[in-house]
């Protein structure tokens, strides 16, 4: 696999190294070594799909609060999305910036989204399915989230929203 941080501190694209014959490719997704050789928290117990109809489609921005917190490994495995991170760590040198990457079934990327980031990704195909691998069990009681269009943050998002649940659409501003 191919590491690359980004520049939120922790957060990393990893690809696929591909060993490829004329089958096509073979290629690792996960190790728990390499994880740990760069810093990053191999725990994975639990793993999510989200699967969205329609292009424009819009889920987050998403986090576990404490005692929970979760760190995230996001694939997109069907279409493509705009993913985007945004780092709610107070102590941090990047806190409250953003990073978005695409993510696609084509390009094969895995977004690792480390405890105290706030996670979405808006569809940019039809058809679009998302699977994410995750260091912690799901606690509703600690679910959180930040507002897509929060000033403080100013994501810049690739299309006009076309479906955004109640609940993402409701997060209050976060405080500055």
């Amino acid at each position: 696999m191919i590491f690359r941080e980004t520049r939120l501190p922790g957060a990393y694209v990893i690809e696929p190294e591909r060993i490829e014959d004329e089958r096509g490719f073979f290629a690792r997704s996960w190790c728990e070594r390499e994880f740990r050789a760069h810093g990053l928290n191999p725990r994975l117990v639990q793993c999510n799909l989200s699967f969205n109809r329609y292009r424009g489609t819009l889920r987050g921005m998403h986090y576990q609060a404490a005692p929970h917190p979760e760190a995230k490994l996001v694939r997109c495995t069907m279409g493509r999305i705009h993913d985007v991170i945004v780092d709610l760590r107070p102590e941090s040198p990047t806190f409250r910036e953003w990073v978005a990457v695409e993510l696609s079934a084509g390009n094969r990327r895995m977004l690792y989204v480390p405890e105290g980031f706030a996670h979405g990704f808006q569809t940019l195909e039809d058809e679009s399915e998302v699977f994410y691998q995750m260091s912690q069990y799901y606690h509703a009681e600690l679910a959180r989230g930040v507002r897509w269009d929060d000033p403080a943050f100013g994501i810049a998002w690739p299309l006009p929203v076309q479906a955004l649940s109640a609940r993402d659409s409701a997060y209050a501003d976060f405080p500055c």
